[in-house]
Parts: C-alpha cells; sequence; structure tokens
C-alpha cells in the first residue's frame, strides 16, 4: 500500500496536520528542498511540529540512524504516524528520538543540529513563539546550520500580520482550524538582532506557503 493511500485510510480517524489530498507529495517535497540546501545522510536534523510525520518519513528513511529527531506536543498525532505509516523495521533501524515539549526547546535532545525544519509551523505560530524557535536555533545548531521554514506573507487589508499572542490553529490544545500571516520585514528584523540572515526560496509552493532558509552568520 502505498504512503498516500495508508495517509488517507489514517484521515478517517486522525488529523493529519493538513491537506490530505498531497498528503505524500508535500512531504516528499520538504526532503528535495532540504536536499537542496544541502542536506546529506550525516546531517543531524530537528523536526519542529513533526506532527504525524508528513515529512519525517521521508527524513527518517534518508537520514543516517539517529540523526532524525522531532518535537510534537500532540501525542496522540505522532503515535498515529509512527503505528501507521513508518514501517516497523525503519523505525528498529533508524532510531529517530521525538520529544513532546510545546515551546519549541530543541535542548532536549543534546544535540548541535545541522538542520532546523518548521513547516507549516509559523503559519499558526504567534510571533513570541517564531521568536522562541529563532533563540533556540541559534543555541542548538551547529555552525552553518541552517533553518528551513515556510510562511504566509502578510498582505493588508486580506492578509494583516498577526499580533495575537497564541498559537492559532488545530493542536494539542485545540481543536479550531486557523492560519496567521506575518510580515517578512518583521522576520528578517528578528533574524538580524540574532546574528541570523533570512532569504526567501524560489522553491515550489504547497498552498500559498513561502519557503524562508533563515542561516547563521
Amino acid at each position: 500500500m502505498t504512503l498516500q493511500r495508508k495517509a488517507e485510510r489514517l484521515a478517517k480517524e486522525t488529523f493529519l496536520g493538513g491537506p490530505v489530498r498531497d498528503f505524500e507529495r508535500v512531504g516528499r517535497l520538504q526532503l528535495i528542498t532540504l536536499l537542496r540546501v544541502g542536506l546529506h545522510p550525516q546531517s543531524k536534523v530537528l523536526d519542529i511540529g513533526c506532527g504525524c510525520l508528513r515529512g519525517g518519513y521521508w527524513l527518517i528513511h534518508f537520514l543516517a540512524p539517529g540523526n532524525y529527531c522531532g518535537i510534537e506536543p500532540n501525542r496522540a498525532m505522532l503515535e498515529a504516524g509512527l503505528r501507521h505509516l513508518l514501517e516497523p523495521d525503519v523505525l528498529r533501524a533508524k532510531q529517530p528520538r521525538f520529544d513532546h515539549n510545546a515551546s519549541f526547546d530543541a535542548s532536549a535532545f543534546g544535540e548541535k543540529f545541522d538542520f532546523f525544519l518548521a513547516r507549516s509551523i509559523w503559519t499558526h505560530a504567534s510571533k513570541g513563539q517564531i521568536a522562541q524557535m529563532l533563540d533556540s536555533f541559534v543555541l542548538d545548531s551547529a555552525e552553518g546550520a541552517v533553518f528551513l521554514t515556510s510562511y504566509l506573507r502578510a498582505r493588508w487589508p486580506i492578509f494583516p500580520d498577526y499580533m495575537g499572542s497564541e498559537w492559532v490553529g488545530k493542536s494539542h490544545e485545540s481543536s479550531r482550524r486557523g492560519l496567521v500571516f506575518h510580515r517578512l520585514d518583521w522576520i528578517r528584523t528578528e533574524c538580524q538582532k540574532r546574528g541570523l540572515r533570512v532569504v526567501e526560496l524560489n522553491e515550489e509552493r504547497c498552498n500559498g506557503q513561502v519557503w524562508l532558509k533563515v542561516a547563521k552568520g
């Protein structure tokens, strides 16, 4: 059975974190985009908001054993992916590690990561939460590390800049859907404060989300 078909069956009983119709394609796209910015099998990757492993499925297969880590507060969603999507022999061989903290704290793994990934996380996160992720990237990533994330660009008045302090959308604490938008100039300023550089990537977009590459130096 294909991964897409497994996801479609699982979606009947579990929220998968996004549109089911392109589950396999969007997950594979995360791996492809990381490869284009330098990912290799020995890279250590932190997947923030890994959910049911839409992207993690592909990364766990690709990376060397022990090199994939995921943060997901929604335990039920992650457990559904581990149980129904990721093959048991791959789970045993690749030894992915997971943490359930809701503060995007990468220090839980005691690693210096080469890549942070946050696909469709900044599309729900507050500015304070984005700042937390950037702080964690500064502290818990290796020299030359890359933070690959996606966002929805704020455009007044139709898509106003989100100024709230709460997560918006389904999570371990909420069953309500929702999306938020942020200004690129705000993101750039926050990166500059931390000695980081950010650029929009000219990569394939899914559901209107734009890829950002954040790097040290």
